[in-house]
């Protein structure tokens, strides 16, 4: 009898032993797990900036460019550029380049926010880069143009993840100013600098408000003009005239600007290549042109045709300097709308 009074009040001891054990050895084992994973509150929670960076560091997103996609893993730190416009992006995010296609060249057509560092590698042409330059260069990142390097792509990419862009849409696929600034976040992204290409950005779309106010009040809003790149070819001055397409239209369309001149077909670059004749049909238009060539004008001086035009005649004829460079990024196109502002409201 005794045993069985006993009994009842045995086993609750016995649960309750057991459930204190139980309850031990799960904390166990969650402590074993959190030396490999994080707990379920710290997992749901915010990681801090440090590890938020780090992770960014480390993963693998895939990047969007002009033959596809491709993945590429942390942030690149050693890029060689082989188009200036993309050397000059960079420049523009406070990033130098490893190496760079052609530095002469680029120098005497290009201004820049922030001279190419004196340390900056010349990897050859734009059009045949050296490949043995670049890959001695040891880079994490190379940047290049589609209708120059789509050829060499397998060896470009061999060496390191290689991004190629296409700034020249065909015809009723796209705007070439649209995809300068698709561009230019996709490069911003891929380096980490999202912040400074915002900033970059509104600056120009500031010079674009400030431009437009000085037009207006210069009596020239909505000016119609005619842009050219000139040089001599055979003791000839051969012309490049910007179509509605170019990136540089575009760009000039933001200040108010409108341009006359409309070529008989579609120009996938932007541009049609012809003599001075082209021009009597855009005469009545203010005349802005791109040279690094002294040449030009003396030559053109002695042609009746170009002495004959009316925007010469009537002194409309404006020089944007041989360093505004039509094709570029963000940085260019504040440096032309800048440039274009100042020279057809200087006589006003």
């Amino acid at each position: 009898m005794s045993f069985l009074r006993k009994s009842p009040l045995f086993a609750m001891l016995s649960v309750l032993i057991l459930l204190v054990a139980a309850c031990g050895n799960g904390n166990n084992n969650n402590g074993a797990a959190s030396s490999s994973a994080p707990a379920a509150s710290e997992a749901a929670g915010s990681p801090s900036a440090s590890a938020a960076s780090s992770a960014e560091a480390s993963g693998t997103r895939n990047v969007k460019h002009a033959l596809g996609e491709l993945p590429i893993t942390g942030v690149p730190k050693k890029i060689v550029v082989l188009e200036w416009t993309y050397a000059e992006e960079l420049l523009t995010l406070g990033v130098q380049p490893a190496g760079v296609a052609d530095i002469e060249n680029m120098k005497k057509w290009i201004s820049t926010p922030t001279e190419l560092s004196a340390d900056v590698q010349d990897v050859g042409t734009r059009q045949e880069p050296n490949l043995e330059t670049i890959a001695a260069l040891e880079p994490d990142l190379i940047i290049g143009v589609k209708f120059r390097h789509e050829a060499t792509y397998d060896q470009l990419n061999g060496i390191a993840p290689t991004l190629l862009f296409d700034p020249y849409p065909p015809e009723g696929q796209g705007d070439q100013y649209q995809e300068m600034l698709d561009t230019f976040h996709t490069i911003a992204d891929v380096l980490g600098k999202q912040d400074e290409a915002e900033a970059v950005l509104a600056d120009l779309q500031k010079t674009y408000d400030d431009g437009k106010a000085k037009l207006a009040a210069a009596g020239k809003e909505g000016s119609s003009i005619v842009l050219t790149m000139p040089w001599v070819d055979q003791n000839a001055v051969t012309f490049r005239i910007s179509t509605d397409n170019a990136l540089a239209i575009k760009n000039l369309e933001h200040l108010g600007l409108k341009n006359a001149f409309k070529p008989a077909q579609f120009e996938v670059y932007g541009y049609s290549t012809t003599g001075v004749e082209a021009l009597q049909s855009v005469q009545d238009a203010d005349y802005l042109h791109i040279t690094a060539e002294d040449d030009v004008l003396p030559m053109l001086e002695k042609n009746p045709v170009w002495t004959g035009l009316n925007f010469v005649k009537d002194k409309r004829v404006y020089a944007l300097g041989g360093d505004t460079w039509p094709y570029g990024g963000p940085y260019a196109a504040k440096l032309m709308a800048e440039r274009a502002v100042n020279a057809l409201t200087a006589a006003q």
